[in-house]
């Protein structure tokens, strides 16, 4: 059986899954659409949790970050766990205690403002567009390969499928469906992982292997990766970040977007008590975990096996010809996510860091510049075959990284157009509006906001893992202050809670179109985006729109906390909703008010 057919059978028997469990569960009501009825079991929905929480960035891009960047790029690992740690303890409880269907619902009442129910929809809808981008883009990759069509051609079935599922179900289709695609997506990223393992180093858990003896030299695994990309010019995998405040910034960015991001925030209200959230946050963790603990050791052994493909007898020796390339590499280079250029016209495939530092020593090898382009993301769909192992591993890993991408762009898309419907017009424009009216307006919303991601996903401003990362950026600056301070200070008000949603927000926003186009639109940068010119970059402590998020919510606190003391103080009847909401116990079931 061919390959293809292969892919197939998984990938179109994983949809074909997900599409029976959204028409078993389609949402009635549009409590069973926003938050699945409130009656979902915690460990269910905590491993619903991690399957929306494990997107394309987890599992397609993260691992091919980490690949190209070493040590560097594990702030991803880090900011990501630790916003499910700050969410567990400071907001999902006394947001579920709240008892609303959505973050502009709470926000809305806590501020008692319209106005701030308005800015946290628009701060909503910014952040999930951004993210959903991400999930598209990802999405778009996986489909290219393994159903060997375009990237944008994956694209838009990527989409269809979203629409299939995920307008029919709601919430309520969402969370089964996404409970089976975490059984798929977790289960395609460990079988590879463990097949590699046992290959590169005889031990068959991949976190203990990354710290294994590789088998065929003898070295520790990690020392080996580190010779071979110090001989082809790259800084040493293991390597220390020079710039540590923008680590820093950048691990506490996405730790507070995380615990920011609405789409993660909603899952907390399909539960039946508090207890339940605390709870579904907890085992969301240990779901999270398997994954999270592998993916280092995919990304180092996905790198050490590109290197050994292209350099069979070592870096200092001559690389392969590109006319005996595998075939793995001649399927990608169909997509486009893998580009070759014979620059010294030797038909051999030279991998380098080309740089002035390395540019003697490259001319001695007789190189004339770095002649393959891999696109980051597709380093964890391609270490199967990489690695030589069996089509049907290959066929999983298709099933798995789909499953990821699109139980992601659901859950987003459900925010998205729950923002829209329940918090816009019904909150705002049209409180009269049935509830069937309601319905269709949020499946309305829903499908066009499909049509607006599909259409960003063809021009991403950057991998999928790192327009993630901007859209925790964005949810780090707007979002997490207001809840934060909405739980926890009876001093800020609405006009504070405004301003400083606006502040971080519109700084945060700025700061990221200056260095990677005025609304993502390729070519309208304003600078470059390269660390020299970054807010400080000269004094070498620069820092990356990536990283801007952080910022931005001190921005916002700083804000919040000024217009508050010099207006006058909340409602009476507010303070003591904010002193009630801090004791997490007695709510009752998520209602729409």
């Amino acid at each position: 059986m061919s390959q293809f057919a292969i892919n197939l059978i998984f990938v179109g028997g994983s949809f074909a899954l997900y599409i029976a469990i959204a028409i078993w569960a389609r949402a009635g009501t549009t409590k069973e659409f926003y938050v699945a009825g409130g009656g979902v079991n915690p460990v269910m929905n905590g491993m619903a949790t991690a399957a929306d929480w494990m997107s394309a960035a987890s599992f397609i891009s993260m691992a091919g970050l980490i690949a190209a960047g070493g040590y560097a790029n594990s702030t991803f690992l880090m900011g990501w766990t630790g916003g499910y740690v700050l969410l567990a303890m400071l907001l999902a409880p006394y947001l579920r205690k709240f008892g609303k269907f959505t973050v502009p619902d709470f926000i809305g009442d806590r501020f008692y403002s319209t106005g701030a129910r308005l800015v946290a929809v628009a701060c909503l809808i910014i952040a999930s567009v951004t993210y959903v981008i991400g999930q598209m883009t990802g999405a778009g990759v996986a489909f290219s390969r393994f159903l060997e069509v375009s990237s944008d051609m994956g694209l838009i079935i990527a989409a269809v499928i979203v629409f299939l599922y995920a307008v029919m179900g709601g919430m309520k289709g969402i969370t089964y469906t996404q409970v089976a695609q975490y059984v798929v997506l977790i289960i395609a990223y460990t079988i590879p992982a463990v097949f590699i393992s046992l290959q590169l180093t005889g031990n068959f858990l991949p976190p203990l292997g990354l710290f294994s003896e590789h088998t065929e030299s003898g070295m520790p695994l990690l020392a080996k990766l580190d010779e071979i990309v110090r001989e082809l010019g790259f800084r040493d995998y293991t390597a220390d970040v020079d710039n540590k405040l923008n680590m820093v910034l950048f691990t506490l960015s996405l730790m507070i977007g995380t615990a920011g991001l609405p789409h993660v925030i909603i899952r907390f209200f399909t539960v039946p008590k508090v207890a339940d959230a605390r709870w579904s946050a907890g085992w969301a963790l240990v779901f999270i975990a398997l994954l999270y603990l592998t993916a280092p050791a995919v990304a180092s052994m996905a790198r050490l096996n590109l290197m050994n493909t292209i350099y069979p007898d070592g870096p200092t020796a001559d690389s392969i010809l590109h006319a005996e390339r595998p075939d793995w590499m001649k399927t990608w280079e169909t997509t486009g996510l893998i580009k070759f250029e014979d620059k010294n016209g030797d038909g051999r495939i030279q991998v380098y860091n080309d740089t002035p530092a390395f540019a003697a020593t490259a001319s001695d090898r007789g190189w004339n510049g770095n002649e393959l382009v891999v696109n980051n993301d597709i380093l964890v769909l391609a270490n199967p075959e990489i690695a030589n192992l069996p089509g049907w591993v290959i066929g999983l890993i298709a099933a798995g990284g789909l499953a990821a991408a699109l139980s992601t762009a659901a859950g987003l898309l459900l925010a998205i157009s729950s923002a829209i419907s329940h918090d816009l017009i019904k909150g705002s424009l049209k409180p009269d509006i049935s509830e069937k009216g309601e319905l269709l307006a949020a499946r309305i919303s829903m499908g066009v906001a499909i049509i607006v991601a599909t259409w960003l996903g063809m021009n991403p401003p950057g991998f999928a893992a790192q327009t993630v990362a901007l859209a925790f950026g964005i949810a780090a600056a707007s979002i997490f202050p207001a809840l934060m301070m909405g739980i926890f200070s009876k001093r800020v008000n609405n006009k504070g809670a405004i301003a400083g949603m606006l502040a971080g927000l519109i700084s945060t926003c700025v700061y990221i179109f200056l260095y990677l186009g005025w609304f993502f639109i390729p070519g309208t940068a304003t600078f470059a985006n390269t660390p020299d010119n970054w807010l400080f970059g000269g004094t070498g402590y620069g820092i990356s729109p990536l990283s801007f998020g952080a910022v931005g919510a001190m921005i916002n606190f700083a804000v919040a906390f000024t217009v508050s003391a010099l207006t006058a103080p909340p409602p009476v009847r507010i303070q003591e909703l904010v002193e009630s909401v801090r004791f997490p116990r007695g709510a009752g079931q998520a209602v729409d008010h």
